[in-house]
């Protein structure tokens, strides 16, 4: 269960203010990116696909008093990733933050009804962009001397959820690709983190409910609403917070691991 189709930064506290930093944050941009946006004092550049207007992000970017670039790309191809690191190079000069967002659903069904060419384009989207996302943006910050990488996964990643295989698959594989690139990059200087969201108020999960509960998705949010222990669903403000503090000093200590931002829904999990 989770929410991840955009990618950028966001305002925390004060304590997680990134004066001067550069912020890439990649996927669809929309809801998320003008949450996570709000982290006051980083430029950014937000990337999305051309279907995706990133005039949202770039208000909210700007409205911070920080710069921001926009690129249209696709970030599960080399090419689409090569883009939104020129783009942080020409116009800011280096890469601070890499925030990995992009993701899509497959749809809620059985695993033996999922098509394999819904399989594939999620594992493309959800999986592939992490995984160039991690092998360039590590290797610029490396040359640099050093930077945070934040990848968005979700509680799906931390157990099995029926009915969303696909997207589970690719959630754990997030997980794993943030632990063994930690290991690999932190003699570089960079630290690698993931946070990991359950149900987030996002055209996502109304998605999810609709397909959950044709006809009457505020069943199924009053459903997957009792499944946390704080009786609510989260913010995407929320989760740009937690973005903001792994990709701050505050959280240098931290690599390879994850913040769970799930109102305590997966509180029987590691």
């Amino acid at each position: 269960m989770s929410t991840t189709r955009e990618g950028s930064v966001s305002h925390g506290k004060p304590t997680h203010r990134q004066d001067g930093r550069r912020h890439r944050g990649g996927g669809r941009a929309g809801h998320r990116d003008r949450g996570a946006a709000r982290h006051r004092g980083a430029d950014v550049v937000a990337v999305g696909s051309g279907r995706t207007p990133l005039d949202g992000v770039r208000a909210a970017v700007e409205a911070t008093g920080a710069n921001v670039a926009t690129v249209e790309g696709d970030v599960a191809t080399a090419e689409g990733v090569a883009a939104y690191l020129a783009a942080a190079a020409d116009r800011f000069g280096r890469l601070d933050v890499l925030v990995n967002n992009a993701g899509v659903q497959a749809g809620i069904g059985p695993l033996s009804d999922l098509p394999e060419e819904a399989f594939d384009r999620l594992m493309n989207v959800n999986v592939r962009s992490v995984f160039l996302g991690l092998k360039h943006g590590g290797r610029t910050m490396a040359e640099q001397g050093g930077g945070v990488i934040v990848n968005v996964a979700s509680v799906a990643g931390l157990r099995g959820v029926p009915l969303i295989a696909a997207y589970t698959a690719s959630k754990h594989a997030i997980i794993g690709l943030t632990k063994a690139a930690a290991a690999e990059l932190a003699g570089a200087g960079v630290r690698v983190s993931a946070v990991a969201p359950g149900v987030i108020e996002s055209p996502m999960m109304r998605g999810i409910e609709n397909g959950a509960a044709p006809g009457a998705p505020e069943q199924a949010k009053a459903a997957y609403t009792a499944l946390t222990q704080l009786g609510r669903y989260g913010t995407p403000e929320e989760v740009g917070g937690a973005v903001a503090f792994l990709a701050s000093d505050d959280a240098s200590y931290m690599t390879g691991g994850y913040l769970r931002l799930d109102g305590g829904m997966a509180v029987d999990s590691a």
